[in-house]
């Protein structure tokens, strides 16, 4: 079984920057990270999929954040740009060994790491 540990949280001003990390027991086919805001349902943030590379983002945060993995393919990233209040939450990596195309679904994905808090706040 895959297990994942995020880190990389914080408090930050609107308009700052965080790095997440996300590291994984093994490789696993698509990895993703989801956020939830207090009071508020989960919600994919952006994947990736080991196998191609290939990224996709949350409307919401496209063009500010990315994701990565690195070169062992068990680390994955979130660099996020430019964080505004709506960002705030917590961040949560998810893995599946499956090449998830409809990548937004939670149910989806069997493994998940413990979260880690992100607010933005001035």
């Amino acid at each position: 079984q895959v297990q994942l540990a995020e880190t990389g949280g914080g408090s930050v001003q609107p308009g700052g920057s965080l790095r997440l990390s996300c590291t994984a027991s093994s490789v696993s086919t698509t990895m993703a990270w989801f956020r939830q805001p207090p009071g508020k349902e989960r919600e994919g943030v952006a994947a990736i999929y080991s196998r191609d590379g290939v990224t996709h983002y949350a409307e919401s945060v496209q063009g500010r954040f990315t994701i990565s993995l690195d070169n062992a393919k068990t680390t994955m990233y979130l660099q996020m740009n430019n964080l505004e209040p709506e960002d705030s939450g917590t961040y949560y990596c998810a893995a599946s060994r499956l090449y998830l195309r409809i990548w937004a679904l939670a149910d989806q994905y069997r493994r998940w790491g413990q979260g880690t808090h992100v607010t933005v706040s001035s």
